[in-house]
């Protein structure tokens, strides 16, 4: 299996695609490489496309820390580099976009564009924090699958949970299964995003790479308004919605995530623009 180590961790990746431009994708949080396979298959004739794993979550290692937003962006800017993948097109997911934001702010020549896709910039309100620090706290104790009720809720929209579509159903029941199966240290991964500092507004006006804000209309873990903040702030950026989809976007409405991403990256091409300068 293929795996680099950076900055102190080993990290499993999933590497396919032989264009010339690379695609990085990031997951959020509970999830991992995987939730990306819809893209990979619409992308992979054209672009090299890479998923990985954030450390401590699917098959990379737990080192016992750096569980941080600011230390997985280290991550992935080690993990670029490490790859000769610069620069490189990287979507971010919910934890996967908080990570993205610092990517493209802090090491500007890493990035050639970036996607946002469900996330904010903002640091978690304080009940969020209370909520979250109880159910990671019983997490560590009992393990996540007395709580994937409430993780579906946040993950994965209403009419996504109510769709009676046979590949549809089979993803939700194949996701819920995964999601019981997360081993009890996803705690820590839960704190560092809770515990995450926001993302300023200067930093994200110091972004200067095309940019593509996806949200979810019926998202409650990142709603729709802090994309719109977003969007208000980054320059060179577009904010497409997404009807009847939830959190985890790239699963509930895969060709709706692709036909967007295609469609910002062609465009991308033909303004010739790309890496932050």
């Amino acid at each position: 299996m293929p795996r680099v180590r950076v900055n102190g961790v080993e990290l499993f990746y999933e590497e396919s695609g032989r264009g010339p431009e690379p695609i990085v994708f990031s997951h959020g949080l509970l999830m991992d490489h995987s939730m990306f396979e819809p893209q990979r298959a619409a992308f992979e004739s054209q672009y090299r496309i890479i998923a990985y794993d954030h450390r401590a979550q699917g098959q990379s290692q737990d080192p016992g820390s750096g569980y941080d937003m600011e230390t997985l962006a280290n991550d992935a800017a080690a993990l670029i580099e490490d790859l000769h993948a610069a620069p490189c097109h990287f979507a971010g997911l919910s934890m996967g976009g908080f990570v993205g934001m610092r990517l493209a702010s802090r090491r500007p020549e890493l990035v050639r564009s970036l996607t946002l896709m469900n996330t904010g910039a903002a640091a978690e309100q304080w009940w969020n924090r209370l909520r979250y620090g109880v159910l990671a706290r019983l997490v560590t104790v009992v393990g996540p699958s007395p709580f994937i009720g409430i993780a579906k809720k946040e993950l994965f929209g209403r009419s996504t949970r109510a769709r009676r579509d046979p590949q549809q159903r089979a993803m939700l029941q194949s996701w819920t299964a995964k999601l019981k199966k997360r081993p009890r240290n996803v705690a820590q991964s839960l704190r560092g995003v809770m515990n995450r500092k926001e993302v300023s507004q200067d930093e994200l006006r110091s972004i200067r790479c095309p940019v593509l804000i996806l949200a979810g209309q019926e998202d409650i873990a990142q709603p729709p308004k802090y994309s719109e903040q977003l969007a208000r702030v980054i320059p060179n950026s577009r904010l497409v919605r997404i009807p009847s989809c939830g959190h985890s976007s790239s699963l509930e409405s895969p060709l709706e995530v692709a036909e967007a991403i295609r469609a910002f990256l062609v465009t991308t091409r033909a303004k010739g623009t790309g890496v932050n300068k």
